[in-house]
């Protein structure tokens, strides 16, 4: 599997000839879910979820799929019926040729004043990769490669580390770092590869790795 990481929070998985899009939302490239077969949103923020991009990925590409929760399906659904799937935790099912399970309900909590919305996670192919969305989900079962919110309104670094010990991935690959600056950048390398317990790894957008 081909693992390329785009802007913030979005990447694509590729196999046999296959690809797959999570989260491409409106801080990611403007083409970054054009030509990928299946697409899978875990929630409706912005930087997450962009309809623009969604529907100019469904429009090049007649065959691909969207699997997301309900608030998100219902803005999609009308335009392109039977190609947009509403899911929650603990469903099961298989987009483009990946395995895909659902974990998590609740985005993480930004302040306790603002209302918590849903938020999904995805493992894929049986753990190969775990893209947990806005939360801190832990999906109770191996986890090979974890895509790791490092910076956001509602974290700290000493969670993001208790986050990476409780998951245990064999590695763990950045993600929701748009608005982390390179000075800070080496900070979160440093700590989190030395207290999180597991690899750590980061990719500038639009580079790759294999999985």
């Amino acid at each position: 599997m081909k693992l390329t990481k785009m802007s913030h929070a979005c990447v694509r998985l590729e196999k046999d000839g296959r690809t797959l899009v999570v989260d491409p939302g409106a801080f990611s490239e403007p083409d970054a879910a054009v030509g990928a077969h299946a697409i899978l949103v875990t929630h409706e923020h912005p930087d997450h979820f962009d309809e623009g991009r969604l529907r100019a990925a469904l429009e090049a590409e007649p065959a691909a799929e969207i699997w997301t929760l309900k608030a998100v399906a219902e803005q999609l659904a009308a335009a392109f019926p039977g190609r947009v799937h509403t899911v929650g935790h603990g469903d099961t099912f298989t987009a483009a040729g990946f395995d895909v399970q659902v974990h998590g309900e609740l985005h993480a909590v930004i302040h306790p004043d603002i209302p918590r919305i849903t938020n999904v996670g995805y493992l894929i192919d049986g753990g190969k990769v775990f893209h947990p969305g806005d939360a801190l989900t832990v999906p109770g079962v191996s986890v090979e490669t974890l895509m790791l919110p490092v910076h956001a309104p509602w974290n700290k670094i000493s969670e993001v580390i208790d986050y990476v010990r409780e998951v245990a991935p064999h590695r763990s690959y950045d993600i929701h770092d748009a608005l982390l600056t390179d000075l800070a950048r080496p900070v979160y390398d440093r700590q989190i590869g030395a207290l999180g317990g597991a690899e750590h790894l980061r990719l500038t957008p639009g580079d790759a790795a294999e999985l």
